[in-house]
């Protein structure tokens, strides 16, 4: 009786410990406080946004290694106001792209890196697109630009951008909001998620494409 009682004992203590309990009925690993989970739109099918839920997750291969670029600052975009910001205000915008077309998530790396891993419910400009007029003009104009006769463009109607790129090390946000800037772009209309894909994959944040575990 005694060797049956200490085997349930056991067992109850290994199932309670389990990765597999932990996502189904334990504690949770929060996004915000009173936050598990919200879904977005991407490509037009809902992606649920979590962070992972198995205590043995690591972080994606694909960010895995430290041999990286120089860390950006801060504020890289002085003396322009170009607010820097972490997750919990990207996944704020997230949510608020959902419901207002007037902001967007805007994956600013080249198209392979966004097909490859990216954060759902973004859509990609990359930086490059600011080497030809006619590109930048394009995608200033699905920014809600309207280009005016003279050449330079209407703002007013200018949308809210939560850009990123592969993280705090990754000069390719900053060289499109740089680009932006010269052409008059609103700064207070730019956020810059500095810490990127590298930061949203650390925390076990919900991805998309074709190397999404």
């Amino acid at each position: 009786m005694l060797k049956r009682t200490v085997a349930s004992l056991a067992l109850a203590s290994a199932l309670i410990s389990s990765p597999y309990l932990m996502a189904e009925g334990g504690k949770k690993v929060m996004i915000a406080p009173g936050l598990v989970s919200f879904t977005v739109q991407h490509e037009g099918e809902p992606v649920e946004i979590m962070r992972n839920q198995d205590r043995s997750n690591t972080i994606h291969e694909l960010y895995s290694t430290t041999f990286r670029g120089i860390p950006q600052p801060i504020k890289p975009f002085e003396p322009y106001d170009v607010e820097t910001i972490g997750e919990r205000e990207f996944v704020e915008y997230m949510q608020q792209a959902q419901t207002d077309e007037n902001v967007l998530i805007v994956d600013t790396r080249t198209e392979g890196w966004h097909y490859r891993l990216t954060i759902p419910g973004s859509i990609n400009v990359p930086y490059t697109v600011m080497d030809e007029a006619e590109s930048a003009t394009d995608a200033l104009e699905e920014f809600g630009a309207v280009k005016q006769e003279d050449g330079s463009f209407d703002y007013s109607q200018a949308k809210t951008l939560a850009m990123f790129c592969n993280g705090y090390w990754c000069g390719q946000t900053p060289a499109l909001i740089r680009a932006m800037l010269e052409l008059d772009y609103p700064a207070e209309k730019m956020k810059y998620y500095r810490g990127g894909m590298q930061a949203w994959t650390s925390l076990g944040f919900t991805t998309v494409g074709d190397a999404a575990e």
